[in-house]
């Protein structure tokens, strides 16, 4: 958890199978004809309006969305182990998921759809997603270190920047929830087109790959467009005050963006991309719930109502960080603590029943991404754990990290091209 944020609505759109596309452009101009106003950010970077949380934000450009992207209302997260031991196996099964992702932030249907079929054939879609709209889905991949083991001759494109994470204090990381060859993140404002899309991918990859660990995730707590209100955490606390927003360019290419200059040599292939930190954050929010409100108010360097910063009014007052207690939350995560290091968040909410303890196993998926987490996470996350009042009530149970490539350009450019070129 971090200190940073701001969000975005949506509204009415055409219907799924009517209004489909390869790629955005296509969709947006059967939005406009069917009478929807629809604005779409067509180049994974910005977070133009969008009319309806039914439309679809195009799949095509040179960052992948999901990233800068108004931050949907629901997450299903999944890394996947490769099993495969043949590159171009591996490569077409990379072409097959981008094929199949063009399809299904369209709101298309996967191949030749889930019915219609030959009878003796499963169908190409599982079907659960017909008759529901776009939802602005967006799938984004990442790769993880263990994909650069040497298995498929990549050992040496490793980029710098994707790094072992250290373990932190206070970790206590379950390997079972932890890692990934591959990681797919699907948001979206419906649930089931999440689910849906993570599904159908993992049976496009069966025998190839398969899901090592997933979660699912509601109720954003960050946001990425500005002047909407800013989300609120499971512990109540309105959570990524200062989050980057999408419209911010120049602080999307000096804290997210990798440039060409940053991807040098062999790693030039993250040219247009990120890096993604995944972490599971359990809370205990029984013992949280019984802590009194001035005390969770010095926990955060916050007020519960407004937001405001400790000795301010109103939430997006500058922080006067001097004036909070030396451990608060907000004193910790804050750049001017740690250097300057800034990330962009899009985390959620979870709640995945009990421990069998009578308490809820709940908590914060964190994702954040940023330029490079040796300037990004890592301190911030190093400040936290050492100092952190908040460790009281919280730990991270699980943890990866992935390099997300750029975006693909067009129909026949694919999902980490350049990386296996």
């Amino acid at each position: 958890m971090s200190e940073e944020n701001q969000e975005q609505t949506a509204g009415a759109a055409p219907s799924r199978r009517k209004v489909i596309g390869w790629g955005g452009a296509g969709l947006a101009l059967g939005a406009a004809a069917a009478g929807g106003a629809v604005a779409l950010a067509g180049d994974g970077e910005g977070t133009a309006p969008v009319a309806d949380t039914g439309a679809a934000v195009p799949f095509h450009g040179p960052h992948q969305a999901g990233i800068a992207t108004a931050v949907q209302d629901r997450l299903h997260f999944a890394a996947f182990d490769v099993k495969t031991k043949d590159r171009a196996e591996l490569v077409q099964l990379l072409k097959d998921w981008t094929r199949a992702a063009e399809r299904m932030t369209a709101g298309a249907e996967v191949g030749e759809g889930a019915y219609g079929g030959l009878p003796e054939a499963p169908p190409d879609d599982t079907g659960e997603a017909l008759g529901l709209k776009p939802s602005r889905l967006t799938l984004t991949i990442g790769f993880g270190p263990t994909l650069f083991d040497g298995r498929f001759g990549l050992k040496d494109k490793r980029p710098g920047a994707l790094v072992e994470l250290p373990k932190f204090p206070g970790d206590n990381l379950d390997p079972a929830r932890s890692g990934g060859d591959l990681c797919v993140q699907a948001c979206a404002d419906d649930p089931q087109v999440a689910v849906h899309a993570i599904r159908n991918l993992a049976r496009i990859g069966f025998g190839k790959v398969a899901v090592r660990w997933s979660q699912l995730g509601f109720g954003k707590t960050s946001s990425t467009t500005p002047d909407a209100q800013t989300p609120r955490n499971l512990f109540g606390f309105k959570d990524g005050t200062r989050n980057i927003a999408g419209t911010e360019t120049e602080r999307l290419a000096k804290h997210v963006w990798v440039s060409g200059k940053d991807a040098a040599g062999a790693a030039a292939w993250m040219d247009g991309g990120s890096y993604l930190v995944a972490r599971r954050i359990r809370m205990n929010v029984e013992t949280w719930d019984r802590t009194p409100l001035g005390e969770q108010e010095d926990i955060f360097g916050r007020d519960k109502r407004e937001g405001a910063p400790v000795g301010k009014a109103k939430e997006h007052d500058e922080p006067f960080l001097k004036a909070m207690k030396p451990d608060s939350h907000v004193r910790l995560a804050h750049p001017d603590t740690n250097g300057g290091a800034t990330i962009l968040r899009r985390g959620y909410s979870f709640t995945d029943g009990t421990d069998g303890l009578g308490r809820l196993d709940a908590g914060l998926f964190f994702l954040a991404y940023q330029k490079d987490v040796r300037t990004g996470f890592i301190p911030v996350q190093t400040s936290l754990g050492r100092a952190d009042a908040l460790n009281e009530y919280i730990q991270h149970v699980g943890s990866a990290l992935f390099a997300v490539p750029p975006g693909v350009r067009d129909k026949d450019d694919w999902w980490g091209r350049a990386l296996f070129s």
